[in-house]
């Protein structure tokens, strides 16, 4: 239990197991997979998140011990110590109660997954929701560049607990940055919710044989300070009631499985700034867009694609030296406020697509990827590379710049972006520039770009 108000009480009675295990819809819920893609017969990566300590037990001990017989690699991402679960305490302080059940949490490990790696990342109990952006940056920096062969197993998004739910959205983000498969473990909804009202289509169940249940218990029980009162004094009442436990000691563990969500940072971003990037008053934007203007091979271009255009600062000049351009970018709010800068540029037209995935058709024989590759998952970088290639035309040329500098929240930074381009690329580079704070390259057919071709 934390501070935040979850919209239940532990001492509730709470929905009896017994419901749960009568229902008939058990018996048409899937078995879990746990491939983290397609190709690939089992995940050789787990990221574990929990948003206190013994949430990793309750909802997924099982996972956790079948993933460490399997010899995956896990990592379990604690956000928080559990310092809240008891505020009413004259016995055991905040910081008593952190140190506490961080141990309690390793002891868990130890029976469940020996070899796993615990991050302990210390956001404040309780207030989770205060913190996403950390949150999804601990998760990012957990799964990092290996994000198609892991599996992120998250507290569910819709769990009843603030926290939880919290743990559960910034998972969803993570994951999609990444290009790791999201599950979701619920752990309150058996508590407050209805059975007929759960969500069966997106369960999965993971089967637990005998042996995987008993390690399981185990590990329940020596989260002490919350299956037992801490002492006899108020406010240091045990959390986790008989009637609690009885819905984690099945032969199965339940994950749901929510459709993929997009990620979108760049609306808030570009709500809460009109120039959030400093492009109309910064010397670096402005230089910046003079190098990439002056790095192009011809003085004119037919048609141009700029992928990720912000607020349209790169738009406009591109314009001077194109009789099309499109720009695209994934925020609304970003491209209605390079809508109105354009309004009077005829020959410039913007436009909201998630890229690689809305391509537009047509050929172009410029396409600009500026400060916006590191905002794609690995995976979807190299999809960006290979439709804009399969789009150029013969004389095509492609530009990236990106700055040099780390990349908080993304698995990806600008040498990264660069180096996988070129390492997946048909196209040598035909120009580039480097210096402290960016990267300047410009791909094509060095044969289409002759001195003295217009």
């Amino acid at each position: 239990m934390s501070t935040a108000a979850p919209t239940f009480h532990h001492s509730d009675a709470g929905t009896p197991e017994r419901e749960w295990a009568e229902r008939p819809e058990w018996v048409s819920v899937p078995p879990l997979s746990l491939s983290p893609s397609p190709g690939l017969a089992a995940a050789p990566r787990l990221v574990l998140v929990a948003a206190h300590p013994d949430d990793e037990t309750l909802g997924a001990g099982g996972l956790l011990a079948t993933a460490s017989a399997a010899g995956e690699r896990i990592e379990v991402v604690l956000l928080s110590s559990g310092e809240g679960s008891h505020p009413g305490s004259r016995t055991h302080s905040a910081a008593d109660l952190a140190s506490l059940r961080v141990e309690e949490t390793r002891a868990a490990l130890s029976l469940l997954a020996p070899h796993a790696r615990l991050v302990v990342v210390g956001l404040h109990d309780g207030h989770l929701a205060s913190h996403e952006d950390e949150i999804v940056e601990a998760i990012v920096r957990a799964v990092g560049e290996d994000g198609s062969r892991t599996v992120v197993a998250a507290p569910w998004r819709h769990d009843g607990h603030p926290d939880h739910e919290a743990a559960g959205r910034a998972a969803a983000v993570a994951a999609h940055r990444t290009d790791a498969r999201l599950i979701e473990y619920p752990i309150w909804l058996w508590h407050w919710a209805a059975p007929q009202d759960a969500p069966w289509s997106r369960f999965r169940t993971l089967p637990l044989d005998g042996e995987v249940r008993a390690r399981k218990s185990h590990a329940i029980s020596v989260h002490r300070s919350q299956v037992a009162p801490l002492s006899d004094d108020p406010g240091d009442e045990a959390l986790l009631l008989p009637g609690v436990l009885e819905h984690f000691v099945r032969d199965r563990e339940t994950f749901i499985e929510e459709p993929r969500t997009a990620d979108r940072v760049f609306d808030r971003v570009h709500g809460d700034a009109a120039d959030p990037w400093s492009v109309d008053d910064s010397w670096y934007e402005e230089r910046k867009r003079d190098l990439t203007l002056a790095a192009l091979p011809r003085r004119r271009f037919r048609r141009a694609l700029e992928v990720g255009c912000s607020i349209g600062a790169l738009t406009a000049r591109l314009a001077d030296r194109c009789d099309e351009v499109l720009a695209l970018d994934e925020s609304e709010v970003a491209a209605a406020a390079a809508t109105r800068r354009l309004a009077s540029t005829p020959q410039a037209r913007v436009e909201q697509a998630h890229l690689p995935e809305a391509w537009p058709g047509g050929r172009f024989d410029l396409v600009v990827v500026s400060e916006v590759g590191y905002f794609l998952s690995p995976a979807r970088l190299r999809e960006l590379m290979a439709r804009a290639e399969a789009s150029l035309t013969d004389d095509g040329v492609i530009v990236l710049c990106h700055w040099r500098h780390p990349i908080v929240g993304w698995p990806l930074d600008g040498p990264r972006v660069h180096e996988i381009w070129h390492r997946f690329s048909r196209l040598p580079v035909i120009a580039e520039h480097r210096e402290d704070d960016f990267l300047l390259d410009v791909l094509g057919d060095a044969s289409d770009h002759r001195a003295g071709t217009p």
